[in-house]
């Protein structure tokens, strides 16, 4: 039923069809670019995050051992 329905629609001369496939394109064009922007601002947030925790992660453990240092002198002394 389908097949006949577009069987029976006139097609577009190539000189009209040209532009609504050049805007097709575009749009998809202008779409995957605004998908790829938008996946590079949270990759690059999330990169930042994960520095930042990195950052905190390494001054934890500088702080630990440096108690642990001190508390190993401490007992030395006693």
């Amino acid at each position: 039923m389908g097949a006949l329905i577009l069987g029976e629609l006139p097609a577009l001369p190539l000189h009209e069809a040209g532009k609504y496939v050049a805007g097709a394109y575009i749009v998809l064009f202008a779409l995957v670019l605004v998908y790829v922007a938008i996946m590079a601002i949270r990759l690059s947030r999330i990169e930042r995050s994960l520095g930042e925790l990195l950052e905190q992660e390494q001054a934890s453990a500088t702080r630990e051992s440096e108690a642990s240092r001190t508390a190993q002198q401490e007992s030395t002394l006693a």
